[in-house]
């Protein structure tokens, strides 16, 4: 019944989500035949369904180097993730890894699941890696050789301060924005975006991300990898585990707050580096990820359920963002409301309060002076109505037609 009641409380989505699943369609039919151009399409839909719905704009050129580019940041950080792998032997591993992808026979096999397929499998990246231009493979080992250093020398080392902080999500995830400025210039579509925008892409990203998945790090196994800064969180616990109890919650979510609010400096910039994106199919590849992030951030804010299961976009809301995201009038709508979301959260008593408001309040007019505003209605929370039996037996009749009309059309 999930979604028979999210369709009747936002039919707004129901088109969306058609749109959406056409396209999940036409990806499978689309996945080149050669083996490793196949397995590479193939794990990408398989490690991240919404980046591959969302790589499929691009152009087959800059379309493949993003796809390979993608799936060696992510075989390097299946290495960083793997708990169970010594530090002596890891850490070499890291710090070598951009070579061994010119290298079809090298092998290591960890991680799980998908995971441990692709880095069983990961000759077949590396042939589909040897194709693309030099311009395209040269950018990705620059990259790819930063961030294994990275990587490795924070396996050495916790986050203890914010600047670790900073540090980290650069490594993991400003050097991702870095290097996909550097594609798209090597596809002669885009200029070369600045260092510094093109990091906060990244850093607002992975910010979120790190913030959302406290409960899914914490208990990680055999042993929890955290990268909330302690600096930030020992204002607030001990230990941070302690937020992962009930009695703790209080200071669980302004711990949860101080981080949102650290992430929402980035913004700005990340509108910033969109605006100056001349290609369609490049910016909604940018943009759509930085919507999801800035309307992650408004479900997490002041949000105590992070620290109690998983919070995340409804399915039918990332559908909207993604059919309907098609210009800056959209991002700057989108970002306005979301940050107007957590606004609407904030606590007056939070510690942070006054500089959470001077940040979402400095979004808010980058949209406005934009003179491009265009307020979607997006509505992040589910509403408690009640519904009608047959009105629900008509939307599940006419969600089996038209999901089985696209069935037998693709």
């Amino acid at each position: 019944m999930g979604l028979v009641a999210m369709i009747l409380e936002h039919p707004e989505e129901l088109y969306p989500l058609v749109k959406l699943k056409m396209a999940a369609a036409r990806i499978e039919k689309q996945i080149p035949a050669e083996e490793h151009w196949a397995f590479s399409y193939t794990m990408l839909r398989k490690v991240s369904r919404s980046f591959a719905l969302v790589i499929q704009q691009l152009g087959p050129e800059l379309r493949n180097a993003i796809c390979i580019f993608y799936l060696v940041l992510r075989a390097l950080d299946t290495v960083e993730d793997d708990t169970s792998i010594p530090t002596e032997i890891k850490v070499p591993i890291l710090e070598s890894f951009h070579r061994h992808i010119y290298d079809r026979d090298w092998h290591f096999s960890c991680g799980t699941k998908d995971y441990k397929v692709l880095m069983d499998k990961l000759h077949l990246v590396s042939t589909a890696f040897l194709e693309l231009e030099t311009s395209y493979q040269e950018a990705i080992e620059e990259i790819t050789k930063k961030m294994g250093a990275g990587m490795a020398k924070f396996i050495l080392k916790e986050v203890e301060t914010v600047d670790d902080y900073d540090e980290y999500c650069h490594y993991v995830a400003g050097l991702v924005g870095l290097g996909l400025s550097k594609l798209f210039y090597a596809s002669r579509l885009e200029e070369l975006a600045s260092d510094s925008l093109s990091n906060s892409m990244g850093l607002f990203l992975q910010k979120t991300n790190i913030i959302r998945d406290y409960l899914e790090d914490i208990n990680e196994i055999p042993k929890s990898r955290m990268f909330w800064p302690r600096e930030i969180w020992n204002k607030y616990a001990n230990k941070l585990e302690d937020f992962k109890y009930e009695e703790n919650s209080a200071k669980a979510v302004q711990c949860l707050n101080d981080l949102v609010t650290n992430a929402l400096m980035h913004a700005e910039d990340c509108l910033q580096y969109m605006s100056a994106l001349k290609d369609l199919a490049i910016f909604r590849f940018c943009a759509i990820p930085q919507i999801m992030a800035i309307g992650t951030l408004a479900l997490c804010y002041n949000n105590v359920e992070i620290f109690r299961g998983v919070v995340k976009m409804r399915r039918g809301l990332v559908a909207r963002v993604i059919y309907q995201t098609k210009n800056m009038s959209d991002v700057y709508g989108a970002f306005y409301e979301f940050s107007s979301l957590i606004k609407s959260k904030v606590d007056a008593s939070d510690p942070n309060a006054s500089l959470t408001l001077k940040r979402v309040e400095a979004i808010q007019r980058t949209c406005m002076s934009s003179g491009l505003l265009n307020r979607r209605g997006y509505h992040l929370y589910e509403s408690k109505l009640r519904y009608n039996s047959v009105l629900i037996m008509v939307v599940l009749l006419l969600l089996s037609i038209l999901f089985a009309t696209l069935t037998i059309k693709w």
